[in-house]
């Protein structure tokens, strides 16, 4: 109740001191600006740049970072895709080698086989040969043996 009784006395009417309030306010405002708002700003300012606001200091470190680890990692993918393509040329080149190697031991082999071969031939014609006249000499033996008995 007593609340409703200050209400009702006390009333304002715009007349001209409004316009003096509102150009108090005003000089109050610019008077806080530069002496006390102005100094907390340039700390504030100062405090996001170091702290990692977009465009401070740490920031433009992260960013950096960032750049250089991506990079890093793109580098490391060509180097490593590099790396494989030179260790398949030279499991190719290697393989390669390998069946020219099996070729000549193949070809050498079968030069052997087919020397081998026919010193068996020649041998077995020798063989032949021999035991032909051998066959001859006893048989000639035996004929002999049976015609003196």
């Amino acid at each position: 109740m007593h609340l409703l009784a200050f209400a009702e006395s006390i009333q304002l009417f715009p007349d001209g001191t409004i316009f003096i309030h509102i150009a108090l306010i005003l000089i109050m405002i610019w008077v806080l600006n530069r002496t006390l708002f102005k100094p907390i700003n340039r700390i504030m300012a100062t405090r996001d740049k170091y702290k990692g606001v977009e465009g401070g200091e740490a920031g433009t470190i992260l960013r950096d970072a960032t750049e250089k680890e991506s990079r890093y990692s793109r580098e490391m993918l060509e180097t490593r895709s590099k790396g494989y393509e030179l260790i398949e040329s030279e499991q190719k080149d290697a393989a390669v080698d390998r069946e020219k190697q099996i070729g000549k031991v193949k070809a050498e082999v079968a030069d052997r086989f087919e020397t081998g071969k026919a010193e068996v031939e020649k041998q077995a014609a020798e063989t032949r040969s021999t035991l032909a006249a051998d066959a001859e000499k006893i048989a000639d033996s035996i004929a002999a043996n049976i015609l003196k008995a």
